[in-house]
């Protein structure tokens, strides 16, 4: 019989934590809930988990600095969960590497889909791509390791990148000259489509260029095509 699944549910409402394990449970995961960061710590150190259903506010730290300290030593999937609903906390739950959103208050039904979704996703990651015997890139000073999945500039320091980044800067680096559309960026990156007023890929560009130097009115490493997507604009070598 195959193991269930973990999910971590990490929510500071015992009965939003009892509903959502409750449903879980019915429908074929394994669940833990815990209340805040410390329980959520405690459960990553000592268990195995697939997946984190992470509310944004949390006594303590909130789901932000949570997500983004996860980020520093786990490509763990994360879903936030938002009171607000509003683009803003969408976008920099993104940017700090959650995997998908849903705002409160929502179906159950909705957020069991996305879970299925995003693990499906994870388990066909990384969906990068590259020939096999692409070790590395080299680019503007830059070099990115496919193997190691570490950024480090021309003073060998490596520079931190979530996952969902290091699969948009891999997909790029492995089209260069060629310009991706966002839909396309979103396919190859997530697996996933994304609708009209999805900024997420856009954040993700943004988020690199602050990493790469290469912000300002015209970038020169990321380049925008107005209307189409993005293209890698300098020379791309391949180790």
């Amino acid at each position: 019989m195959t193991e269930r699944q973990h999910i971590l549910v990490v929510d500071d409402d015992r009965e939003i934590r009892s509903l959502l394990c409750d449903y879980l449970e019915k429908n074929g995961f394994r669940t833990t809930a815990v209340a805040d960061g410390k329980g959520l710590r405690r459960s990553i150190e000592h268990t195995h988990i697939d997946l984190i259903v992470l509310d944004l506010m949390l006594p303590g730290d909130d789901g932000l600095t949570l997500c983004r300290e996860i980020r520093t030593r786990s490509q763990v999937p994360i879903i936030m969960l938002t009171a607000l609903g509003e683009d803003i906390d969408r976008i920099v739950g993104m940017e700090v590497g959650a995997d998908d959103y849903l705002a409160k208050p929502f179906n159950p039904r909705e957020l069991l889909v996305r879970i299925r979704a995003v693990l499906r996703r994870a388990a066909h990651a990384p969906r990068d791509p590259l020939p096999n015997e692409v070790r590395a890139y080299r680019f503007a000073g830059w070099r990115l390791d496919i193997t190691s999945r570490t950024l480090t500039n021309e003073s060998g320091n490596v520079v931190s990148l979530t996952g969902a980044e290091f699969r948009l800067l891999t997909i790029l680096l492995a089209h260069p000259h060629r310009v991706l559309s966002r839909v396309q960026l979103a396919e190859l990156a997530s697996g996933r489509d994304i609708d009209p007023f999805d900024r997420s890929i856009d954040v993700r560009v943004s988020r690199l260029r602050q990493v790469l130097g290469d912000g300002g009115r015209s970038p020169q490493i990321i380049k925008t095509i107005y209307g189409e997507g993005y293209l890698i604009g300098v020379e791309v070598e391949q180790e």
